[in-house]
């Protein structure tokens, strides 16, 4: 209950936040004005919308004639709830300075920020400004943490939970003995929020069904459609396919499984077994193991019907995943973001990806070693796919490819505290020092696209000079 003792503590707070917002309006309050406020304070989390009181410290009641009547105060609240679908509480507190107004302002729903005529609103400090994309995202994607959490078999009894779940793969990947009593096992899967005890016996939550599954159709068909797909398509196209795989088990139990599997499908790379005089796979497992995962990790679960794809064609491999990613791709090589951290974190420690970041580093420098073009990450309107080239003569490449080779390099290099020059370029490309100009031609073109930059430390001079990513 909000009282004058209330009103007291929040005058002593030292600085203004995103739970109270102080504004005198001693006459009136623009109603719009209002609205954006409650706007930002339930994006914020909720908070207090106080009229009657000064902003700056020491804060001093001077009194409001806002919205004076109970009626006008009837019409404010009818208001918020048609144009934000807010219920908001308002207090009217008769305090011996004045009259001081309390607009108790609730969070927004869980996965649903609040806008008001389209815009976005949040706090920064004390003034009010549009959320960033990437907060946009991460609030839109808080509905994935639910998901996990959603029971996958309710009233389990210990057997069907060991009949259910690759219980000795979980121990296998921990690196951890196997109990030699089954409930210390049900209690180990407990203790990380893979399982829930109840009077009726064990729930089995999506999360613990995601990773662990000996069989993913054996809990529903809406699991069962999370399986990734593998598909080997003959040539460059999708008119003929030669072999179609889905993989039934939980990420995590069946992870090495199918990168073996698709790592074994690859064709040869001729170019490197003439250097190694061994056989060796067009694509690195290394690459495949981290694009793979990343697909597995950031994809969005709330999508229906739609799942991890594996697509192998003679020329290309190509990974893709449902959600569209919180960063840019041209940050992925340096900056993390995951949709689905409490999945990333038990990956993790599986050691089936990065502790930090998203692999991408060892994607590239896999492809750099292994004489690959450069990886390609395309983000459509509702997938996210990451494509592996097979080998490809400098000469063959587009000046596209090329540039995005420099820029990858360049990322690489730095990432490693090292710093891109003609010669590391052409070091990446196995081009020899007559072709210095060539390499000079394509770092002038990837500098004149915005991606990489002069290192202004360093040498000034064509020969000598180092090169930054454009975010350096």
């Amino acid at each position: 209950m909000i009282n004058l003792e209330t009103l007291e503590g929040w005058l002593n707070a030292p600085v203004e936040n995103e739970r109270l917002e102080f504004k005198e309006a001693k006459n009136q309050f623009d109603t719009n004005k209002l609205l954006e406020y409650c706007v930002a304070l339930a994006n914020e989390g909720g908070g207090h919308f106080i009229l009657g009181v000064t902003d700056k410290r020491p804060r001093k009641i001077v009194g409001s004639q806002a919205f004076p009547t109970p009626e006008a105060i009837n019409r404010i609240k009818a208001l918020i709830v048609e144009k934000l679908r807010l219920r908001v509480e308002i207090t009217e507190l008769a305090h011996p300075d004045g009259r001081v107004l309390v607009f108790e302002v609730p969070t927004r729903p869980t996965g649903q920020p609040i806008a008001f005529e389209g815009a976005y609103l949040m706090r920064a400090g004390e003034d009010l400004v549009f959320m960033t994309p990437d907060r946009l995202k991460l609030i839109f994607a808080e509905d994935q943490q639910d998901w996990f959490c959603q029971p996958a078999r309710s009233h389990a009894s210990p057997d069907e939970v060991i009949d259910l779940l690759d219980t000795q793969t979980y121990f296998e990947l921990l690196k951890l003995p196997y109990p030699s009593h089954r409930d210390a096992v049900l209690e180990r899967l407990q203790s990380d929020q893979l399982l829930d005890k109840t009077s009726k016996g064990w729930t089995i939550p999506n999360l613990s069904a995601i990773l662990l599954a000996r069989q993913l159709e054996s809990f529903s068909p809406t699991l069962a459609r999370k399986a990734p797909r593998v598909i080997i398509y003959e040539g460059t196209g999708k008119i003929k396919t030669r072999l179609e795989q889905t993989v039934t088990k939980g990420y995590a139990v069946g992870f090495d499984g199918l990168v073996n599997f698709v790592h074994d499908l690859a064709p040869q790379n001729r170019v490197i077994e003439e250097v190694l005089r061994e056989e060796v796979k067009m694509f690195p497992r290394q690459a495949l193991r981290e694009l793979i995962a990343n697909a597995l990790i950031h994809q969005d679960f709330l999508a229906t019907g739609a799942s991890v794809m594996i697509e192998m064609y003679d020329d290309r491999v190509e990974i893709s995943n449902p959600g569209i990613p919180f960063i840019k791709v041209e940050r992925f090589i340096d900056e993390y973001r995951s949709r689905n951290e409490q999945l990333a974190d038990i990956m993790r420690r599986f050691r089936i990806c990065e502790e930090k970041g998203s692999g991408i580093d060892k994607v590239i420098s896999a492809a750099e070693k292994f004489q690959l073009p450069a990886p390609d990450f395309r983000v459509g309107e509702i997938r996210t796919t990451s494509i592996l080239f097979a080998h490809q003569d400098f000469g063959k490449m587009s000046q596209s490819d090329r540039i995005r080779a420099c820029y990858q390099h360049c990322c690489l290099l730095y990432v490693n505290n090292q710093r891109m020059s003609n010669q590391s370029l052409r070091e990446r490309f196995h081009l020899d020092e007559s072709r210095t100009a060539t390499v000079s031609l394509l770092i002038g073109a990837t500098k004149e696209a915005g991606l990489i930059k002069l290192d202004e430390s360093e040498s000034k001079s064509t020969r000598y000079a180092r090169y930054l990513p454009f975010w350096a």
